[in-house]
């Protein structure tokens, strides 16, 4: 044994964050006196966060951080989900088919390596797919990505493949091998991602904005994801993989150092080289220039409360330093900016100040107002003289912006009042002082509003502009009001949730008819005006923001937060579906389905909070609320097809949006009730049969629509596209029926597992059914085949259904059931292709040549239609007898085994039990098959054997004996059974034997007819067609018969080992397998070609088999 090495161990288990570059702070070199000042000074980063040590760890410390290095899961998922798979569905866009497809049968290859644990092979299937979908990027994008500099388009191809190794990587830091197996990996992997992610998921995200909305404000949307990202990875972050004394931080100093170089610089960079032409034109060039820097620098120093500056200084009260005197810097310039740039850009026309006084005013008011709030946010109102510096700055700020827009002189001092009781209010926390400050701001609002835009004669959003006006200053009251009813006490909380509630109706309606009635009348003009798509965006998350936070802060109770979300998510449905009332039915509809999700959270395992009562209560609202939603229904359906849905669609899309919005009730409250999961699964298929068959049905007599019945009066189909001659709808409705039934006999909502008269009613109901869709649907006209086809589907069905589920005398009234069957196929073959046939040419003989040739087409696909019919039920019945004698097989090594574990002695109630359990469901036993059901192997392997020759037929009529086809039609032989009748002899072993001798014989008998027919045979009886005409010779046959015959010794062999597995020596195979290059070199018929590379398959796959045996027997030895 290796000694235990401490100093190997360091090395092995050493931290990845020694390496980084350290920061120092303090000039002194020793590292005790660093150490100690670490420990002594509070640091700025989270407590969960130590700081990181500047001399080598010591050999205890080493150990100590080997035992951190725990494999667990990763926690940060969500935080990469949120980055990475957007990006991937932008790449996914850009690639297109090619990407897509390689991307899906990768990922699919390593579900399935994954789902078989194995690691490794699912690992690399990941990694191989990406590179491949990389390479097709590369050249199907090549178009997409054509910038006009080369520059650009290297850069934008080079950031896409980074961002598809960072999908790469954060797949691979998921396997938890990786955590076990290379503990240092996976911390390396985990540091990656947070140190790239930041840097190149913003310009993907701006890309992408980039690409829908345009390049005019490109620069600041940069600048808002850098932001975001920052905030998201940058701030110090606990490690999935580092635990109990080892430092959990993830990114080290120098990440950190350039993450905030990135944000203040990228942005800036990125606009200059946009707007390099104008980036000097004028003062507003200027002042965009120093936003986007300064934004993010107030940004950064707002995120050091969180510990983003923790590189720069461990001492609290030098980082508060830095945060106030440059917050005060930053906050001048930001403001001097906004009012260059927005102020008197675009709101010179409501500043009625002359100038340069106004100027001053407005200064006044932005600085004074940013300075007093960035003064009660660091908390520097603290005391008595501040409280008064802070009134007296609101009370100045407040006067000064009423003089800005023009308010009277005469009434200066209510906004003086008005600041004064916000001022008091922040102080004191003084509710009476707070209300005072809304009813003033509420009156000076109120002034604006009608100076400005109260005798405009203009129509806005459908509604005159003065109650457009009175609208908004009721929403800013509302608004306004809702920061003082927090400071109510609890009992007085409905009034700020009414507030609340209140709020978001009217900013719902408000959007609603901004974003939906886009167009401007005034003085007899129209004018389009667009409601941005962002503005609705914004405002909604916003709100779903404030909602949460007071939901966690215990303000508002869990109704008003069920409420306030469904309102602010209803509005995002406005910008997918075109619809005037989308916005409150998307509202009732979320209503319905949401209180699953959010008022049962208490819920305990296995029981469900809701009641029964409950359930069918809420299933009940659901579907009321989804039968509301109809018109928008329809609206939506008429936007995706172009044309009105017919109403069979309309309801199959309702019962479908009602299957799926009662999804929650069953999974969350539910799931331990299998009827409802059969209900439920019952209502989802129905829906989804009438949106897919789409059977005649009229709702006329139970919906009423004026909006639907002028949509069905347009004749624009019929002016555009004609009539269309279609055949009967109607037996639709019978395969809805049957689909039905099925699932409902499946489910065991229909019992007739156990009631044996419930069973031959269902089987006779399905296979008429069935019968009569197939024979009105394909046999159109051929009114002598309805009875034979309704009679054979109905004998098949009674058939499967009572060896499925057998009663007590189906064992001996089967064998005659399908005699019956066999026996109708000749029949109705014969009905189909003489009688009916020969009635068509009596009656075509005074029609012409093509009508003719047209009316013999059709008999020919009716034929071929009636093969496949008998095929697909004979495979039925063969797959049927299959599955239930494996049952049985397994059924009896389980009893065996079951048997042999059995203690001797049991409890009399539980034999009772068991027994009632197993006489309850009727059922083949072996002693029972033995003795009444001998016939299933029989009849299993006569069916197999039906299906495969009609198969062979029908490949022969309709692809002229094809290759290919042998290879999907010879597995049918798989089902064959061992039976004392037909095949003595055949057994598990031999299963694979007729699958391999189809193929192999199949193969030389369509080589032997190809050679034929291009020497022989030209479709004429007096000629001998290659020889009389000078095409392929004698030479011909002979060279590609001698080819035919190398090919064989190969197949031999295989055959033989397939049947009785006895094992060939290696110089066998070393010797014929080089007997099949010449028949793929040289031929000239593609189907020795075939047989040449089958052959060295068969070899190959014969010597591996072989190997795999004799190493199993070995070990078993």
């Amino acid at each position: 044994m290796m000694p235990d090495d401490p100093f190997s161990r360091q090395r092995a288990f050493i931290s990845t964050s020694v390496s980084t570059p350290i920061f120092p702070t303090s000039p002194s070199p020793s590292s005790s006196f660093s150490s100690d000042r670490r420990r002594s000074t509070a640091s700025p980063r989270p407590a969960s966060i130590p700081l990181r040590s500047s001399h080598s760890p010591s050999p205890s410390s080493s150990a100590t951080s080997r035992h951190a290095l725990t494999p667990s899961t990763f926690i940060h998922n969500s935080r990469f989900a949120f980055a990475l798979v957007p990006a991937a569905l932008f790449l996914l866009d850009l690639g297109g088919t090619a990407v897509f497809t390689i991307l899906t049968l990768g990922l699919a290859a390593a579900y399935f390596f994954d789902s078989v644990r194995f690691s490794i092979p699912s690992f690399l299937s990941i990694w191989v797919s990406l590179v491949l979908s990389q390479v097709a990027f590369f050249f199907s994008s090549a178009s997409s990505l054509s910038l006009s500099s080369l520059p650009l388009t290297a850069l934008s191809l080079l950031l896409c493949a980074e961002t598809t190794f960072l999908i790469g990587v954060w797949a691979s830091v998921n396997f938890r091998w990786i955590q076990i197996e290379h503990p240092a990996i996976s911390i390396s992997l985990e540091r990656l991602l947070f140190a790239c992610v930041p840097i190149a998921i913003p310009s993907l995200f701006t890309w992408a904005v980039v690409s829908a909305v345009g390049m005019p404000n490109a620069s600041y949307y940069y600048m808002i994801f850098s932001c975001l990202f920052y905030w998201v990875f940058s701030i110090p972050r606990t490690s999935s993989f580092k635990k109990g004394n080892a430092e959990p931080s993830i990114l080290g100093q120098l990440e950190s150092c350039f993450h905030s170089l990135y944000i203040l610089f990228a942005p800036v960079l990125f606009h200059i080289g946009s707007h390099h032409a104008t980036i000097f034109s004028s003062w507003s060039s200027v002042c965009e220039l120093l936003l986007l820097f300064f934004i993010p620098f107030l940004f950064q120093l707002y995120a050091s409360t969180r510990g983003a500056l923790w590189w720069v200084s461990t001492d609290n009260h030098q980082i508060h330093r830095i945060r106030v005197v440059n917050g005060a810097v930053a906050v001048i310039v930001v403001v001097l900016c906004l009012e260059v740039r927005v102020i008197f850009h675009s709101f010179a026309k409501y500043l009625h100040a002359p100038p340069p006084l106004n100027y001053i005013l407005v200064t006044v008011v932005m600085l004074g107002g940013a300075v007093g709030l960035g003064a009660h946010m660091v908390g520097m109102v603290s005391d008595a003289a501040s409280s008064l510096a802070f009134t007296a700055l609101t009370m100045l700020v407040s006067a000064a912006g009423a003089i800005v827009v023009g308010f009277p002189i005469l009434f200066i001092p209510l906004p003086m009042i008005a600041g004064f009781c916000f001022a008091r209010f922040f102080t004191r926390k003084s509710l009476s002082s707070y209300f005072t400050f809304v009813a003033l701001a509420t009156l000076m609002v109120l002034w604006f509003v009608v100076h400005n835009y109260w005798d405009l004669n203009i129509w806005l959003a459908a509604m005159p502009l003065k109650t457009l006006t009175k609208y908004l200053v009721l929403g800013i009251m509302l608004a306004m009001a809702v920061p003082g009813l927090t400071l109510l006490p609890l009992k007085f909380r409905f009034i700020m949730e009414l507030g609340l509630i209140g709020h978001a109706l009217l900013l719902c309606y408000i959007e609603d008819k901004l974003f939906n009635h886009a167009a401007m009348y005034y003085f007899g003009y129209d004018e389009e005006v667009v409601y941005p798509s962002y503005a609705v965006m914004v405002t909604t998350f916003l709100g779903l923001a404030i909602v949460r936070r007071m939901s966690v802060d215990m303000r508002i109770g869990s109704k008003a937060g069920w409420i306030l979300t469904c309102l602010y998510c209803s509005k995002i449905s406005m910008l997918f579906i075109a619809s005037k009332s989308v916005v409150w039915v998307s509202a009732v509809l979320l209503l319905a389905v949401t209180p699953p999700l959010l008022l049962y959270k208490d819920r305990s395992k296995g029981v469900s909070k809701m009641k029964m009562w409950q359930g069918y209560a809420h299933a009940g609202v659901v579907a009321l609320s989804a039968w509301f939603c109809l018109e928008t229904i329809f609206e939506a359906l008429q936007w995706l097809q172009g044309r009105p849905p017919s109403d069979s669609l309309l309801l199959g899309s309702y019962i479908l949006l009602s299957g799926i919005a009662c999804l929650p009730i069953v999974a969350l409250h539910f799931s331990h009730s299998q009827l409802a999961k059969r209900l439920l699964l019952l209502v989802i298929a129905t829906g989804l049969l009438l949106v897919t068959m789409q059977p005649p049905l009229s709702l006329s007599w139970v919906f009423r629509s004026k909006l639907i019945q002028m949509a069905h009066q347009s004749n624009d189909d019929i002016s555009i596209y004609g009539y269309t001659l279609a055949g009967p709808t109607w037996p639709s409705w019978l395969l809805i029926s049957t689909v039905i039934l099925t699932l409902a006999s499946i489910t065991s909502i229909i019992p007739i597992k156990y009631i044996a008269e419930l069973r031959a009613l269902y089987s006779i109901t399905v296979g008429v059914t069935l019968g009569i869709y197939i024979a009105v649907q394909y046999f159109f006209g051929a009114l002598m085949l309805y009875p034979l086809l309704i009679t054979t589907v109905t004998c098949a069905s009674v058939f499967v259904v009572f060896t499925h589920l057998p009663s007590a005398s189906s064992t001996r009234v089967l064998p005659w059931v399908f005699a019956m069957l066999v026996a109708l196929f000749p029949v109705t073959y014969l009905f189909e292709g003489q009688l009916r046939a020969r009635g068509f040419v009596a009656n075509a003989e005074g029609e012409q040549e093509a009508d003719r040739f047209s009316t013999m087409l059709a008999i020919q696909g009716a034929r071929l239609s009636l093969l496949g019919l008998y095929a697909a039920i004979f495979m039925l019945i063969a797959l049927v007898i299959k599955f239930d004698l494996a049952a049985l097989l397994h059924e009896k090594a389980g009893s065996n085994t079951q048997t042999s574990r059995a203690q001797p002695h049991s409890l009399p109630k539980t034999r009772l039990f068991q027994q009632r359990r197993k006489t309850a469901t009727p059922s083949l036993t072996i002693k029972r098959l033995s003795a009444e059901a001998a016939w299933m192997p029989l009849i299993g392997n006569i069916s197999t054997i039906l299906c495969f020759l009609i198969c062979l037929t029908l490949n022969i009529t309709l692809t002229g004996s094809s290759n290919r086809a042998i290879f999907f039609i010879a597995p049918i032989l798989l089902l064959l059974n061992q039976d004392s009748d037909i095949i003595s002899g055949f057994g598990d072993r031999q299963r694979y034997f007729p699958v391999t001798i189809v193929v192999s014989s199949y193969l030389v008998l369509v080589a032997l007819y190809r050679i034929w027919e291009e020497v022989f045979w030209t479709g004429d009886h007096d000629s001998w067609g290659g020889l009389d005409i000078g095409g392929p010779g004698w030479l011909f046959v002979v060279k590609n018969l001698a080819l035919l015959i190398l090919t064989l010794p190969n197949h031999i062999l295989l055959n033989r080992f397939m049947w009785d597995y006895v094992k060939q020596t290696d110089a066998m195979l070393l010797l014929t397998m080089p007997l099949n290059l010449p028949s793929i070199v040289i031929t000239d018929v593609l189907t020795i070609r075939v047989l040449g590379l089958l052959g060295i398959i068969y070899s190959l796959a014969q010597y591996l088999i072989s190997r795999r045996i004799r190493i199993a027997g070995m070990q078993y030895i």
